[in-house]
């Protein structure tokens, strides 16, 4: 029977010491994702394929609709490679400024290119899912089908001379069942929602996946170039699906 509660074998954190801040920011957090890793029973191959330095793009499939993945993910990273990466999220975490405060917190950036090339060129490390709301908000039924990635991520790589490493993360898709994507056409044009059938998340079996870097031959001369750019992404989305069929179809049921 698994230990959800073991005790870690140094001492991180000396409560007693700390403040109101750094036990809301520091404490219930590193608690919390300790929970979660051990919920979901969080496998990780490929932490050798991060570079330990440099500009690096990790690029994941997207699911679950609660960000859950982003917060894992991330975590995983920092955990395994003392790297702390920027999470560029969708632009809904910042609408007002108590969404914003904890995403912040959360280590979450908005999704723009000018905050991935700002991080970029400081030889830092981000999160970016080229699918967007897309893939995140897309309908259960659709599990584990890319849907089309942006050139967002390509054209920020292009202007850095980031390395981009492709990322699998399975568990996500079942641990929060959406039900159908909402798309708002009249007042809100292009605002895509989901409209879940569960808020508690489901105990589903993680796996994360950094797959081999990837170092595009070009420079920032190649950034206005849209069909360069399009073929890019598609190569890397279609070898990243090639990664997830194989891996769904081995692990079988997700729950065990």
């Amino acid at each position: 029977m698994i230990n959800f509660f073991k005790k870690p074998n140094e001492k991180v954190f000396n409560v007693k010491s700390l403040g109101a801040d750094d036990l809301l920011y520091k404490v219930f957090p590193r608690l919390f994702m300790e929970i979660l890793k051990k919920y979901f029973r969080v496998e990780v191959e490929g932490v050798e394929n991060i570079p330990t330095t440099g500009p690096i793009i990790i690029a994941p499939n997207h699911s679950g609709f609660t960000a859950m993945d982003a917060m894992v993910l991330a975590y995983i990273i920092q955990e395994k490679t003392q790297r702390v990466p920027r999470v560029l999220t969708h632009h809904l975490w910042f609408l007002t400024e108590t969404t914003a405060l904890p995403a912040q917190k959360l280590g979450f950036f908005e999704a723009t290119f000018e905050n991935g090339v700002n991080y970029l060129k400081k030889k830092q490390m981000i999160v970016i899912f080229p699918e967007g709301e897309h893939g995140n908000f897309k309908p259960t039924s659709k599990r584990y089908q890319l849907q089309e990635f942006k050139r967002g991520f390509i054209r920020m790589a292009l202007a850095t001379d980031a390395t981009i490493v492709p990322t699998v993360i399975l568990g996500a898709e079942e641990t929060n069942i959406n039900l159908r994507q909402l798309k708002f056409s009249k007042f809100l044009r292009g605002l895509v929602l989901p409209l879940p059938l569960n808020v508690i998340p489901l105990p589903a079996k993680w796996k994360i996946i950094f797959e081999k870097p990837v170092t595009l031959p070009f420079g920032p001369e190649k950034m206005s170039d849209s069909e360069l750019c399009h073929d890019l992404a598609f190569e890397i989305q279609e070898n990243l699906q090639k990664k997830i069929n194989s891996e769904v179809k081995k692990r079988g049921f997700g729950f065990i």
